[in-house]
């Protein structure tokens, strides 16, 4: 008899009972959180309306003012002051500025309301404005909604009044209307949407007017007769996936109701959902009636043992002991397991070696090529240098003093430049195991800023939010020292034009962390991979060694050292140390 028949005779009265208490507590939990997250969602979402349509309104409210301050409208303004003046000629002023700023209704009107020029009914021109703004609300720098008057009937708008300054008693009323395009700048999350309702015949949302609307309607009707919210769930076709709660609100002007903002989330998730989980359920139930009747003893001894061996060998090989191997007991399938883990483990520890022979074949032929494309740079004007000296010497004996002068200099500069370069591959090639001591990273921080003080100038504004309260940490102080200059240098070189250098530290837990932020032009997600790569450098000029060294050396202590950062918001450098290790 093989082990999986022994397990399915001893498996699943156990977990009969637990699928059908877990499946019943699940979708119950499951219904009681939907509703309680689809609530916050319409309410955080008629909350978002609010503020959008604030900031709609404010958007209103500049244009109008522009169109206020329109040279052509301080002209009409003035015109309008003179007795016998015929102002026929501005007729389309309105309609022009409305089309210049975007809004949609726009009339320039005297104090008394009388309109001078009308945007979308020009035929008004001298009889009185009856939006629901009223001349003594006129100079009232608030946003209002209305319902603005047309040919065709009414619509309903955010509008706003500003006085023109010029002439007496001119203003310019202008709106922006409530319409799907309207809704659309609202706004929108996955599953949920905005609706209008105006009335009866007029209900839209984002993508246009509604043709099934009476659902509706009883919701609208009794927000708007008790002007306060209100939430109702409508089932649009017989399926109950198409169910949708709606939360409404009154949209109020002057103690009249103009219209209902309603904020719709789809249940249909949460009814695919609950009948998943139902099905799910009853075939849980039933394969545990049928197949777990019979899991009892035979799993502890006979199958957490074996589990428990494989865990701990996994954690092994982890940790890097891939010489680890699991005992094989019987011909079972928990022996093939074993059998398949030991093969695995074998050629794991087989690929390791391959990897780790061709890391180090790569590894020198990059050394190679870097250090050959870094001594090149300098060899080639050092060997124009020395032409020129020959050809100085043998063609223009005269003038052989001044090309000498100037060639040495050439020659000491790029001697040096090459003397630098050999200089950080030979730092980096022989850094040294840390010599752990007792160390104050406050006081390290404080060093090394303090030689970096001529170097950021007045271009660079340093903020320190040094927290280590004198606790100390074991590490090397002058690999330490060396690492944090690297980081503070980088971070200079981030921010040519000048900028804010931040370094804090915190202790939590038993280790250190230190940030160093900048706020240059930041790293791609790209560059932030492969930044601490031996050669790899953003600089024009640079080894690509400095972050290398600086990971080598935070590894060396037991740490890890990460960075983040976006293009244009610059980067943060993070190092964790842990506050004691032995050297």
């Amino acid at each position: 008899m093989t082990f999986r028949t022994r397990l399915l005779l001893v498996s699943s009265l156990t977990i009969a009972g637990a699928v059908a208490l877990v499946t019943g507590a699940v979708s119950v939990f499951i219904r009681r959180t939907f509703d309680r997250m689809d609530e916050e969602r319409r309410t955080a979402l008629v909350t978002q309306f609010q503020q959008q349509m604030k900031s709609q309104g404010d958007d209103v409210a500049r244009k109008v003012e522009r169109v206020a301050n329109a040279d052509s409208v301080l002209r009409l303004a003035m015109e309008a002051t003179r007795p016998d003046v015929e102002l026929g000629g501005f007729l389309s002023e309105a309609q022009s500025q409305a089309e210049s700023v975007g809004l949609d209704f726009l009339d320039l009107v005297r104090a008394n309301g009388t309109i001078l020029s009308s945007a979308h009914w020009q035929a008004r021109f001298s009889y009185p404005n009856n939006w629901t703004l009223t001349p003594s609300e006129y100079e009232v720098r608030d946003t209002a909604l209305v319902r603005v008057p047309l040919p065709e009937g009414e619509a309903v708008a955010l509008a706003a009044a500003r006085k023109v300054n010029a002439g007496i008693g001119t203003f310019a009323i202008g709106a922006r209307r409530l319409d799907a395009s309207f809704l659309s700048t609202l706004g929108r999350s996955p599953g949920m949407r905005a609706i209008l309702w105006l009335s009866e015949k007029e209900v839209f949302d984002a993508t246009g007017p509604l043709a099934q609307r009476e659902p509706l309607t009883s919701l609208a009707q009794r927000v708007a007769a008790s002007r306060s919210q209100a939430s109702e769930v409508i089932q649009w076709t017989a399926d109950r996936g198409s169910r949708e709660a709606i939360l409404a609100m009154p949209l109020e002007r002057n103690g009249a109701v103009l219209g209902v903002l309603m904020a719709g989330t789809s249940l249909a998730d949460q009814v695919r959902l609950e009948r998943s989980i139902l099905w799910t359920g009853l075939a849980a139930g039933l394969s545990g009636i049928v197949l777990g009747i019979l899991m009892g003893w035979w799993t502890t001894e006979r199958v957490t043992k074996p589990v428990v061996q494989l865990a701990e060998s996994s954690r092994k090989i982890a940790a890097g002991d891939w010489s680890v191997r699991v005992p094989v007991s019987g011909k079972d399938e928990i022996a093939q397991m074993a059998g398949s883990f030991n093969q695995m483990a074998g050629q794991l520890e087989e690929q390791r070696e391959r990897t780790v022979q061709a890391e180090r074949v790569a590894a020198w032929r990059e050394l190679a090529r870097r250090l050959a494309h870094e001594l090149k740079n300098p060899l080639f004007p050092l060997q124009l240098t020395v032409e020129n000296l020959q050809r100085a010497h043998d063609g223009h004996p005269d003038q052989f003093d001044e090309v000498f002068h100037e060639s040495t200099h050439t020659l000491l500069s790029e001697l040096r430049n090459l003397k630098t370069i050999i200089g950080r591959f030979s730092d980096f090639a022989k850094m040294p195991k840390p010599t752990m001591e007792t160390v104050d990273v406050d006081a390290v921080i404080g060093e090394v800023m303090q030689l970096l003080k001529a170097q950021l100038g007045d271009r660079i504004r340093c903020q320190m939010q040094l927290h280590s309260n004198g606790q100390t940490i074991n590490a090397d102080p002058e690999q330490l020292t060396r690492a944090l200059r690297n980081l503070v240098l980088n971070a200079m070189d981030a921010m040519p034009d000048g900028g804010t250098l931040g370094i804090s530290t915190e202790f939590a837990d038993g280790h250190l962390r230190l940030e160093i932020s900048d706020t240059g032009q930041g790293l791609t997600e790209e560059e932030c991979a492969r930044l601490f790569t031996p050669y790899y450098t953003t600089k024009q000029h640079g080894t690509g060694l400095g972050l290398a060294i600086v990971q080598s050396v935070v590894s060396d202590h037991g740490g890890r050292i990460s960075v983040s950062s976006k293009p244009g918001e610059g980067a943060v450098f993070t190092i964790d140390l842990p506050q004691r290790r032995s050297a």
